[in-house]
């Protein structure tokens, strides 16, 4: 239910911010003067539309037997770097990658996001076994969270901003898939 609720929230939101945009060139073609107040428009419409496109692979529907194009999972990739603090190092296959696996490599992307206050790097390693990898000179790891993944019954329901670790322990254990942390003084790797 979560991951249908998520896909219909995405997809619901994605009209009203184009449309926010088309106006916004509209106003632009009309001659008004651009300024801060709509370059301000401009930079929040185009940051919610990435977060939408990084969030509608993340938390919505993934079917096992999918696949995402290299190009829409290149664009989702792009857009978390432009709206976080993390610089993602993902190379994405020319066939693109399978959806399920592909979600939790993002769904883990946002734990890391969240033990990296500073920033960082994440690099992503796909294959048979999936490797999330972030390193930063700040990593709060103090979180319960990272010890209850490989045991998604044990977690407790957390803050929203932290619900993507429930949603990669469970979506991990639909897909047949173990999530282990290693956690180091500079480095969490996840592994599925």
């Amino acid at each position: 239910m979560a991951s249908l609720l998520a896909s219909r929230i995405c997809h619901d939101l994605v009209s009203p911010l184009g449309a926010i945009a088309n106006g916004l060139e509209l106003l632009a073609m009309s001659g008004i003067a651009a300024g801060p107040e709509l370059a301000l428009i401009s930079e929040s419409v185009a940051a919610a539309n990435d977060r939408i496109r990084f969030f509608r692979i993340a938390f919505g529907q993934a079917h096992t037997d999918q696949r995402i194009a290299r190009s829409d999972l290149q664009a989702a990739i792009d857009a978390q770097g432009r709206t976080s603090r993390l610089a993602i190092d993902w190379t994405v296959a020319p066939d693109g990658a399978e959806r399920g696996p592909a979600k939790l490599a993002l769904l883990a992307i946002l734990c890391l996001e969240s033990a990296m206050p500073r920033g960082g790097k994440v690099s992503v390693e796909a294959g048979g076994q999936w490797r999330v990898s972030g390193q930063s000179e700040m990593i709060r790891n103090d979180n319960p969270l990272w010890a209850q993944l490989g045991a998604p019954d044990l977690i407790d329901t957390p803050p929203p901003a932290l619900i993507q670790f429930v949603l990669l322990a469970s979506e991990a254990r639909r897909l047949g898939r173990d999530v282990k942390a290693e956690i180091g003084a500079n480095r969490i790797t996840l592994s599925f």
